[in-house]
């Protein structure tokens, strides 16, 4: 029997009585990699910040690990990557010091960091492929090894959940296969995911379900679909419904 980690039922959010998201429901079990797949502006970070409680919703309930959303605490089960925003925030940080703070919610703010948070650290940055990149500063890094320091930053804090927001959007093909990597080996160790994607890449084989998000709602919800024509090609690997009349033709079963 599977158990529920992500658990919407008729999820409904507006901004300014505009409908953004209309009777959503889906549920992410233990061990599965689910993509939230769409167009832009269909709805799918909305969603995501939804599950998260950083955007309340207008009808419906969200449940993490068993226990509603309002009453949910244990933040430490939870890793967070958000859209790619640069991991040096303008501060002199290194690599190390940014993926370190991915420690606090596990220890606290108070306790200094021991032996276990370093060798978690460690790992975070070997799964990455960031090991060598340590001590530099996080400025120095491309846009992709920023984006990977974030997934690291993520790994750090030991979730059992990871919720991304378009982790390999805009970054080069190295940091997309070595992402690939650090999910397989997350999930592996039998951690869960719920990420939003527009273009799978490397990460395709790595998803064990998709959800279509088209105009607020669910279109999809099952097998990664395949790309068909023009679509299969490596530069347009992105599945997404493009015209109003296309959902249930390209999504029904």
């Amino acid at each position: 029997m599977t158990t529920p980690v992500i658990t919407v039922q008729h999820g409904t959010v507006g901004y300014d009585g505009r409908p953004v998201l209309r009777d959503i429901s889906f549920t992410v079990s233990a061990g599965e990699v689910v993509a939230l797949l769409g167009a832009n502006g269909s709805g799918k970070s909305t969603l995501i910040r939804a599950v998260l409680g950083l955007v309340p919703l207008n009808a419906g309930s969200i449940t993490l690990f068993d226990r509603p959303l309002r009453r949910f605490r244990q933040w430490e089960r939870i890793g967070y990557v958000p859209q790619r925003l640069g991991a040096g925030g303008g501060v002199p940080a290194t690599v190390r010091e940014v993926v370190a703070s991915g420690r606090l919610a596990r220890r606290g703010v108070l306790r200094p960091p021991g032996r276990a948070d370093r060798a978690a650290v460690d790992a975070a940055l070997r799964a990455v492929g960031l090991a060598d990149r340590a001590t530099d500063p996080v400025a120095t890094l491309s846009g992709g090894q920023q984006q990977r320091t974030l997934i690291a930053r993520a790994l750090a804090g030991q979730p059992e959940l990871l919720v991304l927001d378009e982790p390999t959007a805009g970054v080069d093909a190295a940091s997309q296969e070595a992402f690939a990597g650090a999910l397989r080996d997350f999930v592996a160790g039998g951690g869960t995911v719920l990420l939003v994607a527009h273009e799978l890449g490397p990460l395709r084989p790595v998803i064990t379900r998709s959800v279509v998000v088209h105009q607020g709602g669910i279109c999809h919800d099952g097998a990664v679909p395949d790309p068909a024509g023009h679509h299969a090609e490596p530069d347009h690997d992105h599945v997404h419904p493009h015209g109003p009349d296309e959902p249930a033709g390209l999504w029904s079963n």
